[in-house]
């Protein structure tokens, strides 16, 4: 026969089981883990592309101030997919910036409607980044648009590939480049394209960045994306005078300047490290690297800008780093735009690993007793510190990460009140019922 337990009882056991499941519920959220930090890197190319990463406007692209005004900033977006790619890392970012590229009413602003409105060196630049990013440039975006027959469709007679615009012609060499680079990839180039390319090369092996100068004044950064596309079309002799030109006008420090008027910069260093590497000249593009992490901001930086990458040395500066950043992870590691492949990258952008400032209850660390004998040179790898391993309560199992409360306290509560239910129960049990 089943006991009877009477109301009272039956009410304090009803509210103490309410209270246990209001606590063991608390203890896992309590015990939720927390959402995941960042990863950690010493690498300084994943560093600085993990900071670019965290300045994307809605973490799909980038943007640019001019005359007070803000601004979407396409090509520059573009350029921190090919950073990205080129540090193996942010992947997730990437692969978001394509997809906003790819609506109908960016891809328009970028590229032009193509019709009355056709843009040769977005064209070209656009299709070469769906490449390194896996994606197919004759099905691209939302409206799966031909841009690689856009493209096509803009090549002179000459093998220059020209702006259809009412607001002029404003293709460089820069243009006509990323468009032989694209069309190798997909695995045609028109000859006429390569060789007026390479006609337009200076007496010295240079590449100017316009065309039809009263005279011929070679530029570094374009220089840089020629010869990679000279050599991805099969123009050997070409491509090696520009190399040959790029290692002249390398600086001491290893830093190159644009054009001669010009200072030491990210961008142009960036660029020419890369081609340099691509090209076998390892020598110069580990110099061109060097100087590259000379401008990175480290662990004594304050938290948001470690990783970034300055243009020159005047230091940091918030408005242009983005885009020194950007160029510059090109010359910090990665193969060249041939093979750029964004693919396989980490789908996170991790931050600089940086060991955690000394507890202020621990005892002062003596000063090391300075030795005569000469140190060692320092690594020219990195020069961020790899943190120690973590000696926090949570890393040893102890306290919970995201609180740092122990849930101890709360499961020996809620047993002393099922226990105290329990004998409550017992007593109710024994209690002689009312007639």
């Amino acid at each position: 026969m089943a006991l009877s337990v009477p109301g009272p009882t039956r009410r304090v056991l009803a509210a103490a089981s309410a209270a246990l499941l209001a606590l063991l519920t608390a203890s896992a959220v309590v015990a939720s883990p927390a959402q995941a930090a960042p990863p950690t890197t010493d690498d300084p190319a994943a560093a600085g592309a993990g900071w670019l990463a965290r300045q994307f406007v809605d973490g799909n692209h980038l943007e640019t101030t001019s005359s007070g005004q803000v601004f979407p900033d396409y090509g520059l977006t573009l350029d921190a997919v090919f950073g990205f790619a080129a540090a193996g890392v942010a992947g997730d970012t990437a692969e978001a910036a394509m997809a906003w590229i790819g609506q109908p009413a960016n891809l328009a602003s970028y590229v032009g409607n193509g019709s009355t409105e056709s843009y040769a060196g977005s064209l070209a630049k656009l299709s070469l980044s769906a490449q390194v990013q896996g994606l197919d440039p004759t099905a691209f975006g939302s409206g799966r648009v031909d841009v690689l027959a856009r493209l096509r469709a803009l090549i002179t007679p000459s093998g220059r590939f020209s702006d259809k615009s009412s607001f002029g012609d404003f293709s460089n060499g820069f243009s006509q480049s990323y468009a032989v680079l694209t069309l190798a990839r997909a695995g045609s180039v028109p000859p006429a394209a390569v060789s007026f390319l390479a006609g337009t090369a200076c007496p010295d092996g240079g590449f100017p960045q316009t065309f039809g100068g009263a005279s011929c004044t070679p530029a570094v950064d374009t220089t840089a994306v020629a010869v990679q596309a000279l050599a991805a079309a099969g123009d050997g002799a070409a491509a090696k005078a520009g190399i040959q030109w790029l290692v002249g006008a390398q600086r001491v420090d290893g830093s190159f300047v644009d054009v001669a008027s010009g200072d030491p910069n990210a961008n142009s260093t960036g660029l020419a490290g890369q081609a340099l590497r691509t090209a076998g000249s390892t020598a110069a593009a580990g110099r061109a690297a060097a100087y590259l992490r000379s401008l990175q901001s480290g662990c004594t930086a304050p938290a948001a800008r470690r990783g970034a990458i300055a243009f020159d040395r005047k230091g940091f500066d918030a408005t242009i780093a983005p885009r020194a950043t950007a160029q510059a992870l090109l010359g910090l590691s990665g193969p060249g735009l041939l093979t750029l492949d964004g693919t396989g990258a980490e789908p996170a952008a991790p931050e600089l690993a940086c060991a955690a400032p000394p507890s202020s209850s621990a005892p002062a660390t003596p000063s090391p007793t300075p030795s005569a004998a000469p140190t060692a040179a320092p690594t020219t790898r990195s020069a961020v510190p790899v943190p120690a391993p973590s000696t926090s309560p949570a890393a040893l199992g102890g306290t919970l990460p995201n609180t740092g409360a122990s849930p101890v306290p709360v499961v020996w509560i809620g047993l002393g009140l099922l226990a105290g239910g329990a004998a409550l129960a017992f007593l109710g049990r024994r209690r002689p019922a009312k007639p």
